[in-house]
């Protein structure tokens, strides 16, 4: 059996990859390596997304919590960074969320946060897959008073969207708001913090039915809502993922901002308040390139790592820098919550736009976006990483590199999460960046699908 663990967490289609029986054991493995040192019951939260499958898993999730006698706390449905700021709120050991992010409903997914709300480094994961997948005889089983309970929590939204509105020190009165909440987690919280806050609220696609979660909606789905926010004249449009710890943006004229451009007016705007630590801006590699050529002209570092927030996050902690994050819209503002929180990054949006008095789009012109295109080459999971060493596959991306040079980039990045390799290149005009693009996926997907 394969890795478990992937950038965020364990995902899969519900009952065929992501089973009830993989629940329990992920449920029991890790409520033994995370709480193994402490004296008292564990107490573990847990949330989902408004996915068909999130019953399911979380009961059995909670039965293998339970079994090696935690005490399971249920906050029904709420956004990832709700979990990872109310384990810490709630002094709780663990947070556990059922939800598969961006993905469609068929798919799901568990992510765990450590008591601090930070999610798993590498060595937990590890150690906690090697209990899955190959012994996990250690665990002891506790009968009679040691068996875990469950308890369900009724002010976990209440609390989570009067911290949100505690992360800027504006209203928003008299700002008009259009809110795509993907059918999703936030569909509760986002409307709720911005109307309490005083402004106008125009919402899409925050009716769940369990199946349409992320359906032609949300972050990954963003045309429609672009036209949308267009038509009825509004000052932003706030788009959400799944689970809402990512944001993307849409400016008054239908324009679509995403987490580069959120990230870099942020930053500036930080900087010049004297609130950005270091002058320092942590992205990855998939960052655009248009980015840190304006962040330079500006003063502010760029720090890259691999992609995944997780590793941003990692550097953030090891060299105490406060903002990072990714160009898909997960975005940590560290001074508030420990992981990406879409809607956290929506307040400290809204309140520069409210500040300055600026349109969104004047704010967007922050930097200029290099061409850049990033398509999907279908491949065997098995097959993902192959590509370091297919000699036709290689040479093709050195004869790329070596035709921009400076002026455009190749990035081969196989997914942490579903069968793809992606395939990311920056260059000279929109047309060339295509047309290469879908010629290395497609002699990636010959050679390794």
């Amino acid at each position: 059996m394969g890795k478990l663990f992937g950038t965020d967490g364990v995902r899969g289609v519900a009952n065929e990859e992501l089973t009830c029986e993989l629940a329990y054991k992920i449920g029991k493995c890790a409520a033994y390596v995370l709480t193994g040192e402490i004296k008292h019951k564990p107490k573990i939260l847990i949330g989902k997304d408004t996915r068909i499958s999130g019953d399911m898993l979380e009961a059995a999730l909670t039965a293998g919590l339970c079994s090696v006698g935690a005490q399971v706390v249920s906050l029904g449905v709420i956004p990832t960074p709700a979990v990872a700021y109310l384990t810490r709120e709630y002094d709780a050991d663990a947070g556990v969320v059922i939800s598969a992010s961006h993905n469609s409903a068929e798919y799901n997914g568990i992510k765990i946060f450590n008591a601090n709300g930070y999610k798993l480094n590498d060595a937990i994961e590890e150690r906690i897959e090697d209990l899955i997948l190959v012994d996990d005889s250690e665990i002891r089983m506790p009968t009679g008073d040691d068996v875990g309970t469950v308890t369900k929590c009724d002010t976990a939204v209440r609390d989570y969207v009067e911290f949100a509105k505690s992360t800027i020190d504006c209203d928003l009165n008299g700002m008009k708001i259009a809110v795509d909440c993907a059918n999703g987690a936030s569909y509760q919280t986002s409307t709720c913090v911005l109307a309490e806050l005083g402004a106008e609220i125009y919402t899409v696609a925050n009716h769940p039915n369990g199946t349409n979660i992320n359906l032609n909606c949300g972050s990954t789905h963003t045309e429609k809502f672009g036209e949308y926010v267009k038509n009825i004249n509004v000052d932003i449009g706030l788009s959400f993922d799944g689970d809402a710890d990512r944001l993307l943006v849409i400016d008054e004229l239908g324009n679509l901002i995403d987490g580069d451009k959120i990230m870099l007016i942020c930053a500036e705007y930080l900087k010049d308040i004297g609130m950005l630590n270091k002058n320092t801006l942590v992205t990855t590699v998939m960052t655009n390139l248009g980015l840190v050529l304006a962040a330079k002209e500006k003063g502010i570092n760029i720090v890259q790592t691999n992609v995944g927030d997780r590793y941003v996050l990692e550097e953030m902690l090891k060299s105490g820098y406060s903002l990072g994050g990714e160009q898909s819209g997960h975005i940590i503002f560290l001074d508030h919550n420990t992981t990406g929180d879409g809607l956290v990054s929506a307040l400290q949006l809204l309140s520069i736009v409210k500040k300055t008095g600026k349109k969104l789009s004047e704010l967007a012109e922050v930097f200029k976006t290099l061409p850049q295109t990033m398509i999907n080459a279908k491949v065997k999971n098995s097959n993902k990483y192959d590509y370091l060493k297919d000699d036709m596959i290689k040479a093709e991306i050195k004869a790329l590199e070596e035709e921009f040079k400076e002026n455009g980039r190749v990035l081969i990045r196989p997914s942490g999460t579903e069968p793809f390799v992606r395939v990311m290149i920056e260059g000279p005009t929109q047309q060339i960046v295509e047309q290469k693009a879908k010629y290395l996926a497609k002699l990636i997907e010959a050679r390794l699908g």
